[in-house]
């Protein structure tokens, strides 16, 4: 059985992974006015989990230019 490993992490396309990570947040807001039920549930729940994605990749960016700024 082949074993998953993830992904290396690449910071030069951080900034397109936060605009894409944005543009399926608020697409999927949009989706929640037509969903009932368990399925308004899950998207809620994956927004929360992109909210936080947001977050995490805005410090990325923002330790990747002070990094850069500081030459490390």
């Amino acid at each position: 059985m082949a074993k998953n490993y993830p992904k290396p992490n690449d910071p030069a396309d951080n900034v397109e992974r936060l605009k894409k990570t944005i543009g399926n947040m608020e697409a999927a807001e949009e989706a929640m006015y037509f969903a009932e039920g368990k399925e308004r549930a899950q998207i809620k729940e994956k927004n929360e989990r992109r909210a936080e994605s947001i977050g995490d990749l805005k410090d990325e960016i923002a330790a990747e230019n002070k990094s850069r700024y500081k030459k490390y």
